[in-house]
């Protein structure tokens, strides 16, 4: 995480769960596509078709 934000900032990884499950929300009308969680690693955006 101190790769992405400055270790002073107040964000944490509760932020990006946060902005993840919006960006599922707005892609659940679409069948084709996916973002699921990678254990270990983090996410990743699947073509399901």
């Amino acid at each position: 995480m101190d790769e992405i934000w400055d270790p002073d900032s107040d964000s944490d990884e509760h932020t990006v769960v946060v902005h993840v499950n919006r960006l599922r929300e707005r892609f659940r009308t679409n069948p084709d596509f996916e973002i699921i969680t990678v254990r270990g690693l983090g996410y990743k955006a699947v073509r399901l078709c």
